[in-house]
């Protein structure tokens, strides 16, 4: 007679908090019987690729850190973590660009610097930024953090940031902030900082109203401005001013078109190649209160007003 196998008792059941990440070809530790890739692997790889659309809503300052995603060169700002900085870590500086394209880099005095223009390897730049910043405040000093795929279940910046704390981007003529003592810097640093230098195009931030950004070019100057407000509602408003005559910042300027970037409008002026960043404040600022009056309205658009803003949206770039 077979002898009888003894009895075991029965495993309690692994809930979906429980189960850890292995390999795509391993077996699912749900006790399945499937590989992890066609069981639990399915739902986090698409927790991971799945597109946020408003990666930076939330954050104190959203106009601005899409516009130093999309459009600034070379800018900084000083981020105040929620919690406080970790021993070690006098200060966390957000920047545009890093040198060698560094996701992050933890300086020689255990400062920290994150690259805000990096590819991210999935659908939320947030998750992978403040994956980026966690691991930069551990590494250690003197070392560049590398890009990686963030954990689906991680934090994102809008829990690491204090969203009482403001957002002042700083912005730059060039990327000499990368590097505290220039003549002993690498030789591979030192041909990146060159490099990006001579791209970076000259660019300064409005001070009268919020996330516009004058810029320079070689054949006309322009001025990109992040807009908060719901897209269908901006576009009306713009449309209803474009139909009457007073889309215009100034003389001799005109709205081209807009930008979508994460999630927002970002309206564009071109303006005369001597209209410097000084001179748009004003005209910028009275714009600003005949959109607040555009946006208010309720009433349908007129026929010339659905024409314009056809226009307008014929005229739309999707950058991200």
């Amino acid at each position: 007679m077979a002898k009888k196998r003894p009895q075991t008792k029965a495993k309690p059941p692994i809930t979906d908090g429980e189960i850890p990440v292995v390999g795509a070809r391993e077996p699912c530790p749900c006790g399945s019987g499937r590989r992890y890739k066609a069981c639990h692997g399915r739902a986090a790889a698409h927790a991971v690729t799945e597109l946020v659309h408003r990666p930076f809503e939330g954050l104190t300052g959203e106009g601005d850190w899409v516009a130093l995603r999309e459009l600034v060169p070379a800018a900084t700002v000083e981020l105040t973590l929620k919690d406080g900085l970790p021993e070690g870590v006098p200060s966390v500086t957000l920047a545009t660009v890093l040198p060698m394209a560094w996701p992050a880099l933890r300086r020689d005095d255990g400062s920290v610097l994150i690259g805000l223009q990096n590819d991210t390897a999935s659908g939320d730049i947030s998750r992978d930024l403040a994956d980026t910043l966690q691991r930069a405040l551990e590494a250690e000093p003197g070392t560049p953090v590398q890009g990686r795929r963030a954990p689906a279940g991680g934090p994102r910046l809008q829990d690491l940031l204090d969203p009482k704390a403001p957002f002042e981007p700083v912005v730059h003529s060039g990327f000499e902030f990368w590097v505290p003592d220039a003549e002993n810097a690498t030789p591979e640093v030192t041909a990146s900082l060159e490099r990006a230098n001579a791209a970076a195009i000259p660019t300064a931030r409005l001070a009268g109203v919020d996330a516009a950004y004058w810029c320079q070019t070689p054949e006309k100057n322009h001025l990109r401005w992040v807009m908060p407000h719901p897209e269908e509602q901006l576009l009306d408003a713009l449309a209803r001013l474009h139909a009457a005559g007073r889309s215009s910042l100034a003389e001799g300027t005109r709205l081209v078109g807009s930008f979508r970037a994460h999630g927002l409008t970002v309206p564009v002026w071109d303006l005369p190649s001597g209209m410097s960043a000084e001179d748009v404040e004003k005209p910028a600022a009275e714009f600003a209160e005949r959109l607040a009056t555009a946006l208010a309205a309720t009433e349908p658009l007129t026929a010339d007003e659905r024409r314009a803003r056809g226009g307008l949206t014929n005229r739309q770039v999707t950058l991200s």
